[in-house]
């Protein structure tokens, strides 16, 4: 079983796992759009995004730094908050971080990937109360667009 490398212990091992899940994430994305299974390919499209944006704040984890200060325990030891933050990158954090990093590219696309979480649980919705998508051509469109951005983003290494 392979684990991920945490930020603490290795960072460069740990941007270039992520980077790896990003890539694979949205290959598989992918596949299941291609199949038709909309709310699994927007899934794992969200996982994707999620992923890059975790090894994209390993870059700028200083900055990062001064909005999430101290430490906590983690299994005994001293680990400080951004990175765990960066380890999890918690989905109620996303749409900040990205902010904070400066890439408005980057933030559009977390905020698609966001609408992409929430259809993965509520699905359509023809009246937009509980999900931010009324038809499956919209769902497609930002599936193709977060994907097309990972893939373009982990590629050219940037």
């Amino acid at each position: 079983m392979y684990e991920l490398a945490k930020p603490w212990r290795d960072v460069d091992k740990y941007k270039r796992d992520r980077l790896k899940e990003a890539l694979y994430e949205a290959e598989l994305a992918e596949e299941f759009l291609k199949n038709g299974l909309y709310k699994n390919a927007a899934g794992k499209a969200f996982q994707a995004v999620k992923a890059y944006l975790a090894a994209v704040a390993t870059e700028k984890r200083e900055a990062l730094a001064q909005y999430y200060p101290g430490e906590r325990t983690v299994q005994k030891k001293k680990v400080a908050v951004v990175d765990l933050l960066i380890a999890y990158m918690p989905t109620t954090r996303m749409k900040e971080v990205a902010a904070r990093l400066g890439d408005r590219e980057l933030e559009l696309v977390v905020e698609k990937a966001l609408d992409l979480h929430q259809f993965q649980y509520n699905g359509l919705d023809r009246e937009g109360v509980f999900s931010r998508y009324t038809t499956l051509e919209i769902v497609e469109r930002d599936i193709k667009d977060v994907v097309e951005f990972v893939k373009r983003r982990v590629t050219s290494g940037t």
